[in-house]
């Protein structure tokens, strides 16, 4: 090979390489921007969080629950969960209530209010791609951990807790 065709290959591939970052530098934009206009729309017509959304749903479709199960359903900590539902108690959408004899023990309910805004809310947009993921055969979730997961290690953000 000459070294004019190897310098062209090698161009070409150096373009074609820079083409697929930019293709998922724009997908990265487009999930971030996904995510922030549904944060909007949440905040603007129903002035509460994608957290607390999740909340009132877990609370909807499970009834009254402690805060243990309602941070389990919503895939977060326990203490996640305190603050979550101490803002949504002072909207009026949730209530703490003791109904054991072991004054410890806290359910935490949905209010009326907190049952229309559930009833029409939007679909958080975790439930989203949970269902999308869940369609996806075993070997393409394990590309899409493969990837996320090499992602994360590049931002250095694997070790940050989520949950």
């Amino acid at each position: 090979m000459t070294k004019d065709k190897l310098s062209s290959n090698k161009r070409v591939q150096i373009e074609s390489q820079q083409i697929k970052i930019k293709e998922i530098i724009l997908l990265i934009r487009k999930l971030v921007h996904g995510a922030e206009l549904y944060t909007k729309e949440l905040s603007k017509n129903y002035s509460i969080t994608s957290a607390q959304l999740n909340c009132l749903l877990a609370l909807y479709e499970n009834g009254p629950l402690p805060p243990s199960q309602v941070a389990k359903h919503m895939m977060v900590k326990s203490s996640t969960v305190t603050g979550v539902v101490d803002r949504l108690e002072r909207k009026g959408l949730v209530k703490r209530e003791r109904n054991s004899p072991d004054r410890r023990i806290i359910n935490i309910q949905l209010t009326e209010d907190g049952k229309k805004i559930a009833e029409i809310a939007p679909p958080p947009i975790q439930q989203q791609v949970i269902e999308g993921l869940q369609k996806l055969p075993h070997s393409e979730l394990n590309e899409i951990i493969f990837s996320f997961s090499t992602l994360t290690k590049m931002l250095d953000v694997q070790d940050i807790d989520v949950t």
